[in-house]
């Protein structure tokens, strides 16, 4: 556990303490430096709590004690210190405030450390005004300066403030610029103060003595006058006056800037100071002050995000400044950022531009993106993708257009000539591949923006890309035909100084492509136009003379999608070709590249190509670890090929018909005996479950995974086709009731089992925090077909006029918390197809209905990815609604058939559902979540468990009859320091039952053993996150109390006690509390807790935190009291 700053306080103010008594004045200064840090982390954490100090062994109080000291010690060497040591002390604070300022600490809720710390403030003041009355005028003007750090208390004193105001009309430059300083803090926090600088600001400004560099000093305070919107009104007004009737360029620009800072932070102002820096950007005035006007409107448009009404003088003024091509590009980039921010606030509510001055503003954006600044041709690009977006959607009736194809083809074919430049003009790749890769990826992305709003335009996007391809994979011989450059000037892309080039440029544009085949998807816009311009674009790549055999592998693997489902009409043609890369790819010895491709191969659910990978991989790989997970991901991906391979090998026809059948099983006989068999149609093909559950081993996925395809197995064994008969004449002929029970009752049980792994998948998505949206999708499918499976299982409880309805309903209780199975079942399908199928859903909101259970069609669902409709879901969808029609229309069967004759019709039909469900199921292609290859650990939090008496630290201890009071330290781990930040609140569920209790010393001797286990593998994880989840739910509605405890009573009278506790996290997410735990009922013995914790954002998301350390210990002892 780490400490907290208030149990290192004692530490930190006796290394401080003999620092400034040690004769050496660096370490002096050093420790003061370190000593800032501390104290603004110290100013970030809560206060310490009486729970919080008897964790750490403090007194209450203490923590103070010592940050008064530490204070006092720092005011002591300013007052006692040289120069360096009184440089350093005002260096700390000015840091603080900085600090405070900044927007990221702004939005939390921050206490000042000063002000909660430090007992007496009088004497920090005193001790620092001994230094202004004594010292010489670089010590009074730095002791002026910490009177404007310490401002929050510093202004209450008359003394102070009177000093403040004294040394502003003072002689010396230097210390009226700190008074400047110290006066503008004030004037922050006080109004009447506010008032009195103004008064003399004034005065000083009009004052011909007044030196210059005053006058710009004096310019900044009225930055601060924020106190109240009268004085901020006031301060404006008079900062104009003071503009207007000055000559001084210098000056004018000091205030411009500074009343710009002030109306920013007073939106009513905006307007007012837009019409006075317009009149500023004429060509009249000089360069500097037309540059520090564009600024101003650059600082309250771009930087502050300020919207006020625009007019067309707004813009006309800042396009002006684009037709004077002698000014400094910058000026030029800051020109489009206001137009951008001005368009992008404002451009469905502008006034309807005539044809011409449309014409005119499309005609100079195009001349800025053309322009060789790639700061200025970016900037114009993004104007006119927005202007694409928004504005050519209300205009599309009109003949806006100056251009011969509308405008978002026009800004399609202008992002890919700079595309082209980029890599035509490359100097050294060496030099300048960071830079030319940032400005690829901004182009890219703005055509991304285009396809998002205009998915139509998808296949001429990819026409363009592919066409890059082609330009980049011969590029000596286009730009000799391009008569750009000289022959003398070609670049030799073909040498190994641009090979990591190329490749890094190809990777980035593979990633846009998946990119926007994926935008296409969720639009609906996949058609085979998209796919034939996918094939162009990869056949391109393969002709290309320079691109290596990763890169080719890779885009081949583009056309292994799921996105295009039944468009590929030679899946075994596209497989050996893709085979053929990867052999290269391995040959040349690219170990690295390689895994690369492999990873990407089962993302896609290549696993022919997968298996082959990371076979060969693995027959090079030294370490024992890397060669058990090579071993590992070839079981794997063998098992998936053998699943994908399985169902086509019966299918004759469709074997025969596929172009490179006959390569294909060549290659994979030569290379993979046993896959190759069973793909050519081996009779001796495993079942489902021997072949699908052995290669899953130390990761929550695979075990997942595992459990899935093993309930699908164990299923199909039931159902399996060649008892299939013998089970129908039993039901026919015999109609034994009992048969029929025990039947339904075994796909009662497979239906409880399907339904929890659906929301282990749920929970998954919303423990690994930072997963890539594409691993969240294929996690969510997966939860969708477990779902879809535990509704088909549970067939049997749609029917609530089956004679064994009773029966069954008490069946559920020995697998589930709930006895309505039909309604879990059907709400947990139903909360996935909401934003789905809005068909589908309505079917089964009649289901539930049908079944008596409440209307309400809403299931808690904890931070998980919402599937959208799009190609790689399509066929769960269809299996889906296949399965809900067939189950509403036995419904209705069922409602013409007489009580004996139901169970026996039920139990046929229902059964040749879940058989062609299953079939159907098994025989979508599954992709592999990248997120399962990341080696990073995963995010968790550590529990520290304390008991309250603080007589005994050592064990956790309770009387017999008495709560147990635990003091708590919760701490998250491998959090980067951006999440803990945003972190608002922490929960925590700690639980314990009579069941968890050591029976042996022995037993207690094995809790090391038991703490490796992974948390995942505990039966309760399920329903403990579901707990916490719902407590978290009605806290966030303010229906709950925080700490509030509960008593559960299981089947087995195996009583439960659990309790939900809230942590308020600091800046290293870790949070301290408080809880009690009812164990009076228990017996005397030892007893571990169980918890899980989860944590919430600053957004409002929910995220379950896996738990990583040991689970606590506690001992009932005998009452000593009878």
């Amino acid at each position: 556990m780490d400490k907290i700053s208030a149990a290192c306080a004692m530490e930190w103010s006796i290394q401080l303490d003999k620092a400034l008594r040690s004769s050496n004045p660096a370490l002096a200064v050093e420790t003061i430096l370190q000593t800032g840090p501390r104290l603004e982390r110290w100013g970030q954490e809560p206060e310490a709590t009486k729970a919080l100090c008897s964790i750490f062994g403090l007194v209450p109080g203490e923590d103070r004690l010592f940050a008064n000291a530490i204070l006092l010690r720092l005011a002591d060497a300013f007052r006692f210190g040289d120069k360096k040591i009184r440089l350093s002390v005002v260096r700390i604070f000015l840091t603080s405030i900085r600090c405070n300022r900044s927007k990221k600490l702004r939005k939390q809720k921050r206490r000042t450390f000063l002000n909660s710390s430090v007992y007496n403030h009088e004497e920090l003041l005193r001790r620092v005004k001994v230094v202004f009355d004594t010292g010489d005028v670089e010590s009074r003007a730095m002791a002026l300066v910490l009177f404007g750090c310490w401002a929050d208390f510093a202004k209450d004193s008359a003394e102070i403030r009177y000093l403040v105001l004294s040394s502003m009309v003072s002689s010396n430059i230097l210390e009226v610029k700190a008074s400047l300083f110290a006066a503008s803090r004030f004037c922050e926090l006080t109004d009447d103060f506010a008032s009195v600088v103004l008064e003399m600001m004034v005065n000083m400004m009009a004052s011909p003595e007044t030196l210059p560099a005053v006058r710009l000093g004096g310019a900044s305070v009225f930055t601060r006058m924020v106190c109240s919107y009268s004085v901020s009104k006031r301060a404006y007004k008079t900062g104009i006056k003071l503009v207007l009737d000055s000559s001084e360029e210098n000056f004018i620009i000091a205030m411009l800037v500074s009343l710009s800072k002030l109306v920013s932070k007073s939106t009513s102002l905006i307007s007012e100071q837009v019409d006075v820096l317009l009149p500023y950007l004429s060509q009249e005035n000089s360069w500097q002050m037309r540059e520090t006007a564009l600024k101003c409107l650059h600082l309250l448009f771009v930087k502050e995000g300020c919207c006020s009404p625009v007019n067309m003088h707004v813009i006309k003024a800042v396009f002006s400044i684009l037709h004077e091509l002698e000014l400094p590009s910058v000026m030029h980039c800051g020109a489009l950022q206001i137009l951008h921010k001005i368009f992008l606030l404002t451009l469905p509510n502008l006034p309807s531009f005539e044809k011409l001055e449309f014409d005119h503003l499309l005609a100079i954006l195009e001349n800025a993106a053309q322009s060789p600044i790639m700061s200025k041709c970016l900037a114009a690009l993004r104007i006119l993708t927005d202007i694409s977006s928004k504005l050519w959607a209300r205009k599309n009736s009109e003949s806006f257009a100056v251009y011969s194809s509308p405008l978002p083809l026009r800004v399609i074919s202008l992002v890919m000539a700079q595309l082209r430049s980029l890599v035509k003009q490359l100097p050294d790749p060496c030099q300048t591949s960071s830079r030319i890769f940032h400005e690829i990826k901004s182009l890219l992305k703005l055509i991304l923006q285009l396809v998002g709003e205009h998915p139509d335009l998808g296949a001429t996007v990819l026409g363009e890309i592919g066409s890059f391809i082609k330009y980049f994979g011969t590029p000596n011989e286009n730009v000799l035909a391009s008569k750009h450059i000289a022959s003398s000037e070609v670049l030799d892309f073909e040498g190994d100084m641009y090979q990591a080039f190329r490749s890094k440029l190809l990777s980035h544009i593979h990633r846009f492509v998946a990119t926007c085949l994926q935008i296409l998807n969720e639009a609906g816009a996949i058609t085979t136009n998209v796919f034939g311009k996918v094939q162009l674009l990869v056949k391109h790549l393969h002709h290309g003379r320079i691109f290596d055999c990763y890169t080719r592998t890779i885009y081949s693997l583009l056309l292994h999608s799921r996105l295009f489902g039944i468009l590929i009409e030679h899946p075994f043609k596209q497989e050996l070709a893709t085979l053929e890369h990867a052999c290269k790819m391995l040959s040349e010895r690219d170990n690295w590249h390689s895994y690369k491709a492999g990873i990407y191969a089962t993302n896609q659910g290549a696993w022919i190509t997968a298996t082959f990978i990371f076979a060969e991989l693995m027959s090079r790989v030294q370490s024992e670890s890397c060669y058990c997970w090579f071993k590992s991901l070839v079981q794997f991906s063998h098992s998936e090929a053998k699943l994908w391979l399985s169902p086509l090998a019966k299918q004759g026809s469709f074997l025969e018909g596929s172009v490179g059948t006959n390569e294909l099983l060549a290659f994979l006989k030569d290379n993979f005996g046993e896959l190759g068999q069973d793909a050519a149609g081996n009779d001796d093909v495993p079942n489902y479950r021997d072949v699908l559950v052995g290669a899953y081993k130390n990761r929550w996925f695979f075990s997942l995974r595992a459990k899935l395809l093993g309930a699908v197995g164990e299923i199909l064994e039931v159902l399996d086709t060649s008892k299939q008969e013998t089970f129908s004449i039993i039901i026919e002929v015999q109609n034994s009731a009992l048969t029929n029970i025990k039947c339904l009752e075994k796909f009662t049980q497979f239906s409880c089992r399907l339904n929890r792994l659906a929301k282990e998948f749920n929970l998954i998505n919303s423990s690994f925090i930072g997963m890539d949206c594409e691993s969240l999708k294929i996690i969510a499918r997966l939860a969708l077909s477990c779902s879809l499976l535990a509704f088909s299982a549970g067939f049997p409880h749609f029917f609530p006029n089956l004679p064994a309805y009773k029966y069954l309903r008490t069946c559920v209780r020995e697998h589930s918390q709930q006895s309505n199975l039909s309604s879990m079942l059907l709400q947990d399908l139903l909360s996935r197809l909401l934003h789905i199928d809005h068909e589908v859903s309505m079917d089964l909101c009649k289901l539930l209905d049908n079944g008596g259970c409440p209307t309400k069609c809403s299931h808690l669902q904890s931070g998980n990815y919402i599937l959208k409709s799009g190609h790689e879901v399509k066929d769960i969808l269809d299996i889906i609604r296949y399965a809900v029609s067939t189950v509403m229309h036995l419904q209705i069967e069922t409602n013409r058939i007489q009580n004996e004759a139901i169970i026996s019709h039920v139990t046929k039909n229902g059964v040749e559902l879940l058989l062609e469900i299953s079939r159907k199921w098994l025989q979508i292609p599954f992709q592999m979540p990248k997120q399962f290859f990341n080696t990073r650990p995963i995010i968790g939090s550590e529990l520290f468990v304390y008991s309250t008496d603080s007589r005994n630290q050592s064990q956790i201890t309770v009387s017999s009859g008495l709560h147990l009071s635990l003091n708590l330290c919760l701490q998250l781990r491998n959090a980067s320091p951006e999440l803990s930040l945003g972190l608002t609140k922490l929960y925590c569920v700690l639980y314990s039952r009579v069941s968890f209790q050591k029976q042996s010393h022995r037993e207690r001797n094995n809790e090391e053993m038991e703490s490796q286990c992974q948390p995942w593998e505990s039966e309760e994880i399920v329903e403990m996150n579901e707990k916490l989840f719902q407590y978290v739910t009605e806290c966030a509605k303010k229906t709950t109390s925080y700490g509030k405890r509960f008593r559960d009573d299981d089947m087995n009278d195996d009583q439960m006690v659990y309790e939900f506790v809230c942590f308020e996290p600091n800046a290293k997410g870790q949070g301290f509390s408080s809880c009690v735990l009812d164990v009076s009922h228990f017996p005397v013995g030892c007893y571990r807790v169980e918890w899980y914790s989860c944590c919430i954002d600053n957004e409002g998301s929910y995220w379950s935190v896996l738990p990583l350390n040991s689970r606590p210990v506690f001992t009932v002892q005998e009452s000593l009291f009878v």
